[in-house]
């Protein structure tokens, strides 16, 4: 019963607000034309049991009535501007000691201030509260420092405290969005370097090996200018859902397909090796109990070091793609043959090779790589390590804890 009532009054404040936010003037005029008929019923006579002068004109009660509740249409538009007017109105209310009850309207252009505006720029809109509550005390002091003047005050503090509630609230959830909306930039972009790092590698060497094949066998640079196409594709079809997400107009930004797993290996290795890159792969099979967002991981970060081995590694190379699943951790290696131009190793778990240490190879163009393969494996837990083996070439080794083991 109670979460029954709960999920009735969340829909009907959620109805409330949408429309609000899609029709503001309607709202806005409704609510000033109910307090408008409220107050008016006040002035009706009701005015006369809180007055001070019982005697006031009733054209001036109806008019000071009208320009406190009228100008609340514009309320959120032009706050400080609807509170002067009110402030008037209620300096005219408290010296002719009619003291209206609509002078506590005022705290809604007051809410507004304190919503849209610093704490330091209410000082102004104090005064003009203040004005009306003086000239009242000083008017009929017997009957205002304990039955007007507090509550008033009250009332207007009530609202103060209340809008710079929600102030805070909304610029905690700006902020909230502006760094999620950072950090899937950030994303985006890793993938986007992922995704023309690898296909223009895949490209050029299968345009390279077209070209040498086109004098001897017109059917292989056939076949190679195939795949340039299918590849070119889907890179393209990768860009275009990536920058859908980035899309900031509230528009469709279309379906998003599956991120790649460990099941997507296979045909990415087929791919290099029709760039012209003889790849050995060891892969048992795929362990379901490893995240989307792990398997993700370990995805791109093969496909980089393939693509660095296919930049860098040289006429000749050969590299070897392994899995291995133990108790606690998924480990994937990629070695190569290829020649590097530095000398020494990098090692880094989680941070960059010493400069000057690690190969020139793999620091220089591909250093962004290593960057954001280092990020992918930080976000699991994991280590990452880049280097050269004892054999030659260079090696990327990375280890994610399974996710039944402990971190």
């Amino acid at each position: 019963m109670t979460t029954d009532l709960s999920g009735a009054l969340n829909g009907l404040t959620s109805r409330v607000r949408d429309f609000d936010a899609s029709r503001p003037r309607v709202w806005d005029a409704a609510l000033a034309l109910f307090w408008t008929g409220a107050a008016l019923v006040d002035a009706s006579g009701g005015w006369r049991s809180t007055a001070a002068d019982p005697t006031v004109p009733a054209a001036l009660v109806t008019g000071t009535t009208l320009a406190m509740t009228l100008p609340l249409y514009a309320r959120r538009r032009h706050p400080a501007a609807v509170l002067a007017v009110l402030a008037c109105a209620a300096v005219v209310s408290a010296a002719s000691g009619a003291f209206l009850q609509a002078a506590y309207l005022q705290a809604i252009p007051l809410f507004h201030l304190a919503r849209t505006r610093p704490p330091r720029a209410l000082l102004s809109p104090a005064a003009l509260l203040v004005a009306p509550l003086a000239v009242g005390a000083v008017r009929f002091p017997q009957d205002s420092w304990g039955s007007r003047l507090l509550p008033a005050l009250l009332t207007y503090a009530l609202a103060v405290l209340l809008g710079v509630t929600v102030r805070s609230r909304e610029e905690r959830r700006d902020r909230e969005v502006r760094l999620a909306a950072a950090s899937e930039r950030a994303r985006i972009a890793r993938e986007m370097h992922d995704i023309i790092g690898h296909s223009l590698s895949v490209i050029t060497g299968l345009a390279d090996g077209g070209r040498y094949a086109a004098a001897k066998s017109p059917e292989r640079a056939a076949q190679a200018l195939d795949a340039i196409g299918i590849t070119s594709r889907e890179a393209l079809a990768d860009l275009r859902r990536l920058l859908g997400v980035l899309r900031e107009d509230g528009g469709p930004t279309g379906v998003r397909d599956p991120q790649p797993t460990l099941a997507d290996l296979e045909p990415l290795i087929a791919g290099v090796r029709g760039a012209g890159l003889p790849v050995r792969a060891e892969l048992p099979p795929v362990d379901h109990a490893l995240s989307p967002g792990a398997q993700l991981t370990v995805y791109r970060v093969v496909q980089e070091a393939l693509t660095n081995t296919l930049k860098h590694a040289g006429p000749g190379a050969e590299a070897t793609v392994e899995l291995t699943y133990t108790r606690d951790a998924l480990v994937a290696t990629v070695t190569d043959t290829g020649k590097d131009t530095g000398k020494g190793t990098g090692k880094g778990t989680g941070t960059a090779p010493a400069s000057g240490r690690a190969s020139g190879r793999r620091t220089g163009t591909a250093g962004q790589g290593l960057a954001g393969m280092r990020e992918r494996a930080a976000l699991y837990d994991g280590t990452l390590e880049c280097g050269q083996p004892p054999t030659g070439g260079w090696r990327v080794r990375l280890r994610l804890p399974r996710e039944d083991s402990p971190s």
